[in-house]
């Protein structure tokens, strides 16, 4: 309960840092100061070492290289949970399990409905489906005891869920020309870190310089670059032996060590570097387009639709029980949250329209518009809902 403790505090902090970081950006970007913004974005950052050559703006690498990090870290925690976590029994999953299903249907379908027949408009399907843990969790934070650990651990548990199923969609549907060299290398490293894995090496470093060879292999190859890292996860140890055969876990000290930078730094920059949108220049006419209603839409209903109507069928159904000490108006609080997509949204939208500029910037204005609607209406509903201890 300790380590939830922990996360929960880390990602809550990490969710009003976004806040911050995204007033910023929209600040920078609708004022005198936008140049000195889009200038910051293309700053370019070379690497050369021999033929290898990697050469991209600030704005690429921190969505390619940074992101990867982030993923490594979503990697880790998925496998924890699996292992030893909130993922470990069938119990434990099916409430969270069968919500993230409907969280991600839902949203999508609805986004399908307002952009049928536009062949590019429905790239962005899955814009909708994501929920950003670390701004639904600094919701919660603002409301204390209010709300029970139980729902904390649910939001917890379905966010991640719904990671490992955002994860699966960029895999299968957000790839590019795939090279097969590149590719090769890729399996290669893959195969190098699996061996590892098997002999039960604890050298993080050894794992982490394969890791750099497995990135670069899969930034060339076609394959979106995050999902080095999400590999690279399920192949680091929970649990080996170190030279003094003391047993340790490489999975979980790598854990700990990401979550600040990852918390503090990765995801306050991304959120920066892509939530720069220009307002001034959108119109309600623009705004009420097919591709932002199906994106706003899909995230403030579909969302707490899918999670809350999955949610009920399934507890009537008796396939799961409502969290302990929680009520029926304190989940639908929670569904509300999860219609808080944000950065994983934002991702993805820069993976389905490589143009930013093609919807004139109304995707992710309806990526925030969507968002903050669910995340006050959210905090309404649970700040109104009575808790069964009160």
């Amino acid at each position: 309960m300790k380590a939830v403790e922990e996360f929960i505090k880390k990602e809550s902090s990490s969710g009003i840092l976004l806040i911050l970081t995204t007033m910023l950006a929209l600040l920078f970007s609708n004022t005198f100061m936008a140049p000195l913004y889009q200038a910051f974005l293309h700053i370019p950052v070379e690497i050369r070492i021999g033929d290898l050559h990697l050469d991209k703006s600030l704005y690429h690498w921190v969505n390619d290289g940074l992101m990867a990090v982030f993923f490594l870290l979503i990697g880790l925690e998925v496998k924890r949970e699996i292992l030893e976590g909130h993922l470990s029994s069938l119990n434990q999953i099916a409430l969270p399990g069968i919500a993230a299903v409907g969280g991600m249907v839902v949203p999508a379908a609805i986004y399908l409905f307002f952009n049928q027949g536009n062949s590019v408009a429905l790239n962005g399907w899955a814009i909708p489906t994501a929920t950003d843990i670390a701004f639904a969790l600094g919701i919660l934070s603002l409301l204390g005891n209010r709300v029970p650990v139980s729902l904390k651990i649910f939001l917890m548990a379905l966010a991640i869920i719904d990671d490992l199923g955002a994860i699966v969609i960029i895999a299968l549907f957000y790839t590019s020309d795939l090279s097969i060299v590149s590719l090769i290398v890729a399996g290669v490293s893959l195969l190098a870190l699996t061996l590892l894995n098997f002999l039960g090496v604890a050298k993080k470093a050894a794992y982490f310089i394969i890791g750099v060879v497995l990135w670069i292999s899969v930034l060339k190859s076609g394959v979106h670059a995050t999902l080095a890292g999400v590999t690279l996860a399920f192949t680091i140890p929970l649990f080996a032996k170190d030279e003094h055969n003391q047993t340790v876990s490489p999975l979980k000290d790598i854990e700990h060590s990401l979550h600040f930078w990852v918390a503090f730094f990765i995801l306050p920059l991304f959120a920066f570097v892509n939530a720069g949108v220009n307002i001034t220049q959108i119109s309600f006419s623009q705004l009420a387009g097919p591709v932002p209603m199906g994106i706003m839409l899909g995230l403030f209903a579909g969302k707490q639709i899918g999670v809350f109507g999955f949610s009920f069928i399934a507890i009537k159904l008796k396939l799961a029980k409502l969290p302990e000490n929680s009520n029926w108006v304190q989940l639908y609080g929670v569904s509300v949250l999860t219609g808080i997509g944000f950065t994983m949204s934002l991702f993805i939208v820069s993976l389905a329209f490589e143009d930013d500029s093609l919807f004139q910037y109304t995707d992710k204005l309806a990526i925030l518009i969507g968002s903050f609607i669910a995340g006050i209406v959210g905090y309404f509903v649970l700040k109104s809902g009575k808790n069964d201890r009160d």
